[in-house]
């Protein structure tokens, strides 16, 4: 079976992970409720104050707390389509509504669109950077653009890594701004969920006192910092699958229908020949090929697929230019 169906890192966490939570001996005790420990880690680690850092549950639940406080019922958000689909999940919960503004035809966000989309109901705006699943990153231009409407600007860049391009150092100057990050897909730890949140220190603080106490659990702590004492390592794979990525993509594009989306992330997007997404899709699945399949909408006959080890995107660019030619 091959899964590339998840974003996931297929060399799994650094074996110093592995050796400290094996060693650590106090799983008995609760976490530190003020992250004080955590978040000078993460200081050093990201070059910004302790006071604008949140660490989080995965960075879903940072999302989650954000929303919470500022969409109520009847609010909206603004949301540059396709993109990941947990804000318009969270935002619903919380009584607000995603505003769905599509994309250009080259998945570039069209600022001018979503000023017209803006209403007094507005709270945020939300997207990931590079795109999940389109790939690619929002300039900088683009994102000072949205910060200027007043809104919340909420740039997500759980893969960073494989970009090395940020925002984070517009958080001084933009009070609206927060982004996001996660140890989830450079550091393969998607299964002890930990994400982090850079903001302004008001709006920090304002969210360290709205989270559950307890909810960066300790193992996530040893594992983040085990990582961190690691980087070389896990920065040595980010390169490893970039560089797969860079070759999955020559792959992809010598297949005749099928057009590869180029990608700054850790996976590819994929149009199919028109219609036959469905055909295709079941034709991978029967061959124990699981990729991420988008059904409706602007993604109609699209398949992402998450860079895995070399022999894995063989498996999955030779499956495709069979299905396809078949």
């Amino acid at each position: 079976v091959i899964r590339l169906n998840g974003n996931e890192n297929p060399y799994g966490p650094s074996p110093k992970v592995l050796e400290a939570l094996g060693s650590f001996q106090n799983y008995n005790h609760y976490p530190d409720p003020d992250q004080r420990r955590l978040r000078e880690i993460l200081s050093d680690y990201l070059d910004v104050p302790p006071d604008h850092i949140v660490a989080g549950n995965g960075s879903d639940e940072l999302i989650d707390l954000l929303l919470r406080i500022f969409v109520g019922v009847g609010d909206n958000i603004i949301i540059p389509s396709p993109t990941f689909g947990m804000y318009a999940f969270s935002s619903e919960i919380c009584g607000g509504e995603a505003l769905s503004v599509p994309r250009d035809e080259n998945f570039e966000i069209d600022v001018e669109a979503i000023k017209l989309a803006v209403t007094p109901k507005s709270k945020a705006c939300f997207f990931a950077s590079p795109n999940n699943p389109t790939g690619n990153i929002a300039t900088e231009s683009q994102i000072r653009a949205l910060l200027d409407f007043d809104l919340m600007v909420v740039v997500d860049e759980t893969y960073y890594e494989f970009c090395g391009r940020t925002v984070m150092p517009l958080v001084d100057e933009y009070p609206n701004l927060v982004v996001l990050r996660t140890f989830s897909k450079w550091a393969g730890l998607a299964g002890l969920r930990i994400g982090l949140g850079v903001m302004q220190p008001g709006l920090a603080q304002t969210m360290m006192g709205m989270k559950p106490p307890y909810n960066v659990n300790m193992a996530a702590e040893v594992a983040l910092t085990a990582s961190l004492e690691d980087r070389p390592l896990l920065l040595e794979r980010v390169k490893r699958i970039v560089d797969e990525r860079d070759r999955m993509m020559g792959m992809l594009e010598k297949i005749p229908g099928i057009k590869p989306w180029p990608s700054m992330a850790n996976f590819i997007l994929c149009k199919l020949p028109e219609g036959r997404g469905q055909e295709i899709y079941e034709g991978l699945c029967n061959r124990g090929i699981f990729l991420r399949y988008f059904s409706g909408g602007e993604l109609k006959d699209y398949v992402r697929a998450s860079v895995g080890l070399p022999h894995e995107n063989d498996a999955v660019a030779g499956a495709l230019a069979e299905l396809v030619g078949g």
